[in-house]
């Protein structure tokens, strides 16, 4: 541990002497003119990573799974399904997440109260708690450098922290990728928000970040052109990947109760020393790459990247990035993956992956078993990365290749370590993830 802490404050060290100067054309992604307002926010971004890194990631997860196991151990565990069929009977909250805010008859004069709930790398998030409630009247999204009042793109460049609502059930066709500006929360409960068919969310060089309840399906790359990111100003972007969202250099973010579909890339990339972050309660189906946390072999800034990835549901049609990591921290903890069609969690560039407590079911392919996927090295190479299984649940001949030098493996595997609820309750605890369809003066 001397030695990991001792390395990792010659890497703070180096991030903070280069900063982001040393960022290459591709590490200013789809920014045409990398201008003084850019550098400036990249700066920003810059120390407001290295402020939320933790330096004992073991803390994070160790209170994650005491939180999980205590929710648990007060309520029936019974499993009442193990499959995903629409609930029908009274409210239930069963996760902690979820028990923080929901089965409340005023949850929705009490939205901010959500922040309270948020777990793992990314529970310090505060979105738009410190601002004013905005809501979208107007599913449109026609101008792109001047945004009519009450659409999406003008709520989401204010420079005041904001908690976004909408009126009604909308269907939101972003005709450029949605750039947002910091301490921000997208809140969709108590109507059917989708955005469809589109371009996608960036979160580019911001921190404070909640995007909650809504679809995010069928995003397309866009040819890119003058786009406003803020009230006070626009610049040229290049065409865009077709991610469902992209967090770029940013911190502090949480996305929750999301179900997303079929985008043109990935369903969440996570790239250029991004951290504190929470992907939890999620539906994800049908897509090829579905989740890239670090995008370059070369960028070890992704070192400080610190990501929980927890009661999500990783359901059909699922080829493989579930997620794939580069560098980085990476607890997957409590999700439930069904038949990937290549693999489930990969990576290159030594990540730590702490897998805890998942049910991984295999698909009838015999090719496709295995969990687990090195890029890029050889086995006496990745032997020492440290990648973990502890409590999983491996099914339909699903089998999970662990490594890691035995001294680096003890902290994870110590008596005192924390264990995560056990694989059998992944049913239980992710049973409502994806949108909920919350209704408005009715427990949700």
């Amino acid at each position: 541990m001397k030695m990991e802490a001792y390395q990792l404050s010659r890497l703070l060290l180096l991030l903070s002497f280069f900063g982001f100067s040393v960022l290459a054309p591709a590490g200013r992604a789809h920014i045409g003119d990398f201008d003084e307002v850019w550098k400036k926010r990249a700066q920003d971004a810059q120390k407001a990573a290295l402020e939320s890194y933790k330096e004992n990631p073991e803390d994070v997860t160790n209170q994650f799974n005491k939180n999980v196991r205590k929710l648990l151990q007060g309520t029936n565990s019974t499993r009442r399904s193990l499959k995903r069929k629409k609930y029908r009977g009274p409210c239930l909250a069963t996760n902690p997440i979820d028990a923080c805010w929901r089965c409340k008859k005023n949850w929705a004069q009490n939205r901010k109260k959500l922040v309270d709930c948020a777990m793992g790398f990314g529970h310090e998030a505060t979105g738009g708690k410190n601002g004013e409630i905005y809501v979208v009247t107007d599913g449109t999204d026609n101008d792109m450098v001047n945004p009519k009042p009450g659409t999406l793109r003008h709520a989401v460049i204010q420079k005041e922290p904001l908690w976004i609502i909408f009126a009604k059930d909308m269907i939101i066709k972003l005709e450029q990728e949605l750039i947002m500006a910091g301490d921000k929360t997208i809140d969709g409960r108590g109507f059917n928000v989708r955005i469809l068919n589109g371009a996608g969310i960036t979160i580019q060089f911001v921190k404070n970040i909640i995007i909650h309840g809504i679809h995010i399906h069928g995003i397309v790359s866009k040819e890119g052109g003058m786009i406003r990111d803020s009230v006070d100003h626009y610049g040229f972007r290049t065409q865009s990947d077709g991610d469902g969202i992209s967090i770029f250099g940013s911190s502090n973010i949480w996305l929750d109760h999301l179900s997303m579909s079929n985008c043109k890339d990935g369903l969440i990339d996570i790239i250029m020393a991004s951290t504190a972050i929470t992907i939890s309660n999620c539906h994800f189906t049908n897509h090829n790459e579905v989740m890239l946390f670090g995008g370059d072999n070369s960028y070890s800034q992704d070192k400080i990247m610190q990501v929980t990835v927890a009661f999500n549901h990783f359901g059909r049609g699922l080829v493989q990035r579930i997620p794939r990591c580069r560098f980085g921290f990476i607890h997957v903890v409590n999700n439930q993956y069904s038949n990937w069609l290549m693999y489930a969690i990969g990576g290159s560039q030594a990540p730590t992956i702490i897998s805890q407590g998942n049910r991984f079911t295999a698909s009838e392919n015999l090719a496709s078993k295995e969990v687990t996927k090195r890029d890029y090295a050889l086995p006496e190479v990745w032997k020492s990365w440290t990648w973990i299984s502890q409590g999983d649940l491996l099914l339909n001949g699903a089998t999970f290749t662990t490594s890691g030098d035995p001294k680096s493996k003890q902290q994870f595997t110590k008596a005192n370590m924390i264990k995560a609820a056990p694989g059998n309750t992944v049913p239980q605890l992710t049973k409502f993830s994806g949108t909920l369809g919350c209704k408005v003066n009715k427990p949700c």
